[in-house]
């Protein structure tokens, strides 16, 4: 049974570099997964001491990530832990934001994120043992203006969280969702100071977090054998105001 190969989506981001350092400190080898940052991806991959390969896949096409998997197991073995925690936002009034913008964002982190799980999930209820961690957003628990398919996806997929948990549980294989609040990365770089300012005012620790204290939530999630079909938020209060 393998139980140290773990698959991370959008390593090449702040965020699932963060992650994908953490689960290498824990002994895992892992997948660094990107989509179009490859250099970021081997930045990555250069700081981390175990073995590890870096795959490229478009999470929104099947056929993509049916490889992409493939590539992984042959080269590491079989995935264990999943991690997706890549993602992209499209902002926008919905009712003047573009159709392709809205379906872009759901297939991508909503539709995704069943790909991934569905291309991973087989092995992990074969040999009895996985971890699989979608990481959402507190726009997906209490909405966000401006950002109607971003919310909705992360909602969906804190609904396909806990159905999926409830069909992996006895066999042992966790499925919990990873809700982090605004850190100062890449993709939160573009939005607007009122917002950003907004966003602090609703932290009740005042501050934004940083990606290494996000990942410590998947380091939890991987050891709490006891714990599915949850939501971890580690947002400094900000789903709570």
């Amino acid at each position: 049974m393998s139980k140290d190969v773990a698959l991370v989506t959008g390593a090449s981001g702040a965020l699932g570099a963060s992650i994908a350092k953490l689960l290498d400190s824990k002994g895992f080898r892992v997948a660094l997964h990107y989509s179009g940052n490859e250099d970021g991806a081997r930045k990555v991959q250069a700081e981390l001491t175990n073995q590890s390969t870096v795959v490229r896949a478009d999470v929104g096409d099947w056929d993509s990530v049916r490889t992409m998997v493939d590539q992984v197991t042959e080269e590491l073995g079989r995935v264990s832990v999943l991690v997706n925690s890549g993602a992209i936002r499209r902002d926008g009034l919905m009712a003047t934001q573009s159709v392709e913008d809205w379906q872009a964002t759901i297939q991508t982190n909503l539709i995704g994120t069943f790909h991934t799980c569905r291309a991973v999930a087989a092995g992990m209820l074969s040999q009895r043992w996985g971890r699989i961690i979608n990481v959402v957003s507190p726009a997906g628990i209490i909405g966000s203006r401006g950002q109607t398919a971003y919310s909705a996806s992360k909602a969906g997929v804190i609904g396909f969280t806990r159905s999926l948990a409830l069909e992996c549980g006895k066999r042992n294989v966790t499925v919990n969702a990873l809700s982090p609040g605004f850190m100062e990365t890449k993709l939160t770089g573009e939005v607007p100071d009122e917002i950003r300012k907004g966003f602090l005012d609703r932290t009740a620790v005042r501050r934004f977090g940083t990606p290494d204290e996000i990942a410590e939530g998947v380091g939890l999630l991987v050891d709490a054998g006891y714990m599915t079909g949850q939501v971890l938020s580690i947002d400094g209060g900000l789903s709570i105001s």
